[in-house]
């Protein structure tokens, strides 16, 4: 990144061939939709060209591109007045086991109830879920991405564990039921 900085913008290329696998999981996970993910994907390569006066290069890289991703999210929600109706918007699709699920083996149920249960989640919590047990970012960096303090990343991990523990085993006992 300090190449481009400098003026070198082809190394842009290099850094979007390391990173985009990483930006577009992340943001899968955020909106379940590929489309609008490999879109917002392309936003933060546009922001690091447009903004990469602002890389210091004190920290780490990741934890200054998932913030530009962080903001292209937001951005992009508020852009289209959804960011407030997230939740209500994947309440309305989980309720009932999907169609699959009963000839699913253990181990995907396990992995379904834990996306479903992962989508029921706040925004805080779900991204402080993603961006560390997923992304394997340190609470320092997530505490830096999302401009709280260590200790309030630590909060939002321990509440975020525990209400995904209680949503999956509700939900494991609402589809064992159906």
């Amino acid at each position: 990144m300090m190449k481009v900085k400098g003026g070198d913008l082809d190394k842009l290329g290099l850094l979007f061939e390391r990173y985009n696998r990483p930006l577009f999981s992340f943001f899968y996970r955020l909106t379940s939709e590929s489309s609008l993910s490999e879109d917002l994907v392309q936003s933060v390569f546009e922001r690091m060209l447009k903004y990469r006066s602002t890389y210091s290069g004190n920290g780490a890289f990741t934890t200054w591109m998932f913030s530009i991703a962080r903001n292209a999210h937001i951005d992009h929600y508020r852009k289209n007045k959804r960011y407030n109706d997230i939740e209500d918007f994947d309440e309305e699709r989980i309720g009932e086991a999907p169609p699959e699920y009963a000839e699913m083996d253990e181990r995907t149920r396990r992995k379904k109830l834990l996306e479903l249960a992962l989508n029921k989640l706040d925004p805080e919590k779900k991204e402080v879920v993603i961006l560390s047990r997923y992304e394997g970012l340190k609470y320092t960096e997530i505490a830096e991405i999302q401009e709280v303090s260590e200790s309030a990343v630590k909060v939002r991990m321990f509440r975020a564990m525990k209400e995904l523990k209680d949503i999956v085993n509700t939900l494991s006992e609402e589809y064992s039921d159906e």
